[in-house]
């Protein structure tokens, strides 16, 4: 079992009031929380050994380079990835998918076929739809079903020799669903498809093993971790790295320039133009190192005792409609009351000091599928208690009585 109250000592904003109240926080799904152990390791870097890394032969720069790839070997003893080359820093989630999607951009031809889910982020769909822009592939789609699930009967139908691509996110950021990710990859491998996973959602919850997943690429971001913002990861099988174009060019990603030629620096430097968000890497290794000494194995059951109870207290307010009810998801509730605007629930709970998200949650073709404007998405951490979600059922209830 968690020691709850001593966990919450680590994250010193748990202790604020928002609007008079104690904050109840539960829009984890957008951002963790940051516990003062990783805090204390950015206020260590930029106090003690702020440098520039890899170019230089002071101390400082020594330090910080160390600390730096020691991040990354953190990362890939995570992730288990077969080599720390292919844990490649990226910006977050976002960039790294749209690194991937830019490395197909000359291996992808006009009859090629990519494959999507319904239930993505718009960071999983955008940068593809651009890419079929550019050369002409074919966008498919595999549906969703009422449950919020996706229909694989479906998927299997879209394969085909054809097939070049396949993104899929590991947990739907908008409804909690966990997909079945490795049945994914081994029907898309059965067509020589590579298949990048969305991992941002999955990462707070669960501890991927892209060695045993056989994943091709894996995507997520360390501000979903309990780590800062502006940093995240791109994992690669490394010959696919090996086959697509640098994203950007600059500093750092060269091996030799001359006016007529530039050739590029081995992975992961080919993949890292210009100065990275050092101090970021290193708290990304420090917030990784932080969730494992807690546990994941932990981390996933008291979540969800969360989920459950959560779902249960909000299901007894008449009126009140879950979407995403998936007997395998993750802590994420995404509801509506009926004849009530998520915007109006959401700004009526911020004043009781509650903190959840609403609108369409950057997935609107899910809003679309059940023809509705959002949800309020109440999202929940191994840093919330019970207590929390009581003063949320309350706090809806009061919503509705104000708004009816």
């Amino acid at each position: 079992m968690l020691d709850i109250n001593l966990i919450r000592k680590d994250f010193p904003i748990l202790k604020r009031q928002v609007n008079g109240k104690p904050l109840v926080y539960f829009d984890n799904a957008a951002t963790s929380q940051t516990p003062q152990q990783v805090i204390d390791v950015i206020v260590d870097y930029y106090s003690n050994y702020n440098a520039n890394i890899h170019r230089g032969v002071h101390a400082l720069s020594q330090e910080a380079t160390d600390k730096y790839e020691a991040a990354r070997h953190t990362i890939q003893n995570h992730f288990n990835a077969k080599k720390a080359q292919e844990i490649i820093f990226t910006s977050g989630t976002t960039h790294a998918i749209n690194l991937v999607a830019n490395g197909f951009s000359k291996l992808i031809n006009q009859d090629d076929e990519l494959i999507v889910s319904a239930l993505e982020h718009h960071s999983n769909i955008v940068p593809w739809q651009m890419l079929c822009e550019k050369t002409g592939a074919k966008l498919k789609v595999i549906p969703m079903t009422l449950e919020g699930e996706l229909d694989m009967e479906a998927y299997t139908a879209l394969l085909s020799e054809k097939t070049k691509l396949v993104f899929v996110n590991h947990i739907s950021n908008a409804l909690g669903t966990i997909n079945p990710i490795k049945t994914i990859i081994n029907q898309a491998h059965n067509f020589g498809a590579a298949v990048l996973i969305d991992g941002a959602q999955a990462c707070p919850h669960i501890k991927p093993d892209v060695q045993a997943l056989d994943v091709d690429f894996y995507v997520t971001s360390a501000h979903k971790i309990c780590g800062p913002t502006g940093v995240g990861m791109l994992y690669g099988k490394e010959e696919w790295l090996n086959k697509m174009e640098p994203y950007q060019g600059g500093g750092e990603m060269i091996d030799q320039v001359t006016f007529e030629k530039t050739t590029y620096a081995g992975l992961p430097h080919k993949f890292e133009a210009g100065t990275p968000n050092i101090c970021g890497g290193i708290a990304f290794g420090a917030a990784l190192d932080y969730m494992n000494a807690i546990g994941f194995d932990k981390i996933a059951t008291y979540e969800k005792e969360l989920l459950d109870y959560g779902t249960e207290k909000l299901l007894e307010i008449e009126g009140l409609k879950i979407y995403g009810t998936s007997n395998n998801k993750t802590s994420v509730i995404s509801f509506n009351l009926e004849g009530i605007h998520p915007y109006d629930v959401g700004t009526l709970l911020d004043k009781m000091g509650i903190a959840v998200r609403t609108g369409h949650h950057c997935a609107q073709p899910i809003m679309s599928f059940y023809n509705i404007p959002g949800t309020i998405r109440a999202s929940f951490a191994f840093y919330n208690t019970k207590a929390e979600i009581d003063a949320l059922v309350s706090g809806v209830k009061k919503a509705k009585m104000m708004l009816s």
